[in-house]
């Protein structure tokens, strides 16, 4: 049976799936874990990949990530053909490490992203790796302890996670915290994991009444997010195109779109970029930031660069224009 084509497209939400052949471990050992989160952190920030949730479990890795200009493909293919032959020749092995190609799923952010954070997150709790709340903020192998205020990977996005929780790092992660501890006996989750009719209808018990009604709904096996957002994505031909920007290409664009910008606000891109907090120029930063991480996936920290301002602040700027 013929592969399906991924979806993808820059700044396109994922839940990835990785599996070890066999069900066989892919981390033999701290040493191990470590080479592949620094490969992960080196090559996110290379590839401008936002990282929002991630486990790694002996035999099995789960990720939220949102895909950069240069594509979700040629960002998995690096990561893991480069980790792959590195624990080959760590271990003086040969042949395949994972099962078959990683699986994708493209997702719905408004009603799912949350639930995606915690249920990656919870990931150590299904394993039976740990027991309660407390061994899970120790696990050091997720971003949980990111979240939780713990020194962790600098190159995870916490920051937009938090987002979602509060307006201050103090209160959001304390609501992050009510909310991991809400999910705890929650188990595996077919609305998240299950077929593409499970995904959009959010269950089994969603599914028959569905049968029973014999009501039309979009679906699709890549795809996590409700009838209309399947509908709308496959219908977004031009999105879907795989064609993704070169550096060169990426950085016309967005001077591109500082130029129009400013041009339409009448004011100067020093004026943009500068230090002044006042009048409309805060309103017209977040709409930068926002036309760029959604357009070109650009990462928090790149857009920072751009405009001038902390990561913190662009992080406060989309979660402005979101809300």
């Amino acid at each position: 049976m013929p592969r399906t084509a991924r979806l993808d497209a820059p700044g396109t939400l994922h839940h990835i799936m990785v599996r070890g052949i066999e069900k066989r471990s892919i981390f033999e050992d701290d040493t191990d874990r470590m080479k592949f989160l620094d490969r992960l952190g080196a090559l996110s920030e290379k590839t401008y990949t936002s990282v929002y949730a991630w486990v790694l479990i002996p035999n099995h890795i789960h990720m939220l990530i949102r895909s950069g200009p240069e594509g979700l493909p040629s960002f998995m293919r690096r990561l893991l053909t480069g980790y792959a032959i590195t624990f080959n020749k760590r271990h003086k092995r040969s042949g395949h490490l994972f099962q078959n190609r990683y699986k994708s799923i493209v997702c719905e952010e408004d009603p799912y992203f949350l639930e995606l954070v915690r249920y990656i997150h919870l990931n150590p709790i299904r394993a039976h790796i740990v027991s309660t709340t407390r061994e899970l903020d120790r696990y050091q192998w997720s971003g949980h302890q990111a979240l939780i205020g713990k020194p962790s990977s600098p190159w995870q996005n916490s920051a937009y996670v938090l987002s979602w929780f509060g307006k201050s790092e103090t209160i959001a992660q304390k609501a992050y915290r009510k909310f991991i501890g809400q999910g705890f006996d929650q188990g595996h989750r077919d609305d998240l994991t299950g077929g593409g009719l499970f995904r959009s209808l959010g269950g089994k018990h969603e599914v028959m009444q569905h049968r029973a009604s014999r009501e039309r709904v979009f679906t699709d096996q890549r795809v996590l997010g409700t009838g209309e957002f399947v509908r709308n994505l496959l219908g977004e031909k031009e999105k879907l195109k795989h064609t993704y920007l070169s550096p060169d290409k990426r950085e016309e664009k967005i001077g591109h779109m500082i130029f129009s910008l400013c041009e339409k606000e009448g004011i100067t891109i020093n004026e943009l970029t500068g230090n002044c907090r006042a009048g409309r120029l805060p309103r017209i930063r977040s709409e930068l930031a926002k036309a760029i991480a959604t357009n070109l996936g650009e990462s928090y920290a790149e857009i920072a660069r751009i405009l001038g301002v902390t990561t913190s602040a662009v992080s406060k700027m989309i979660g402005r224009e979101r809300s």
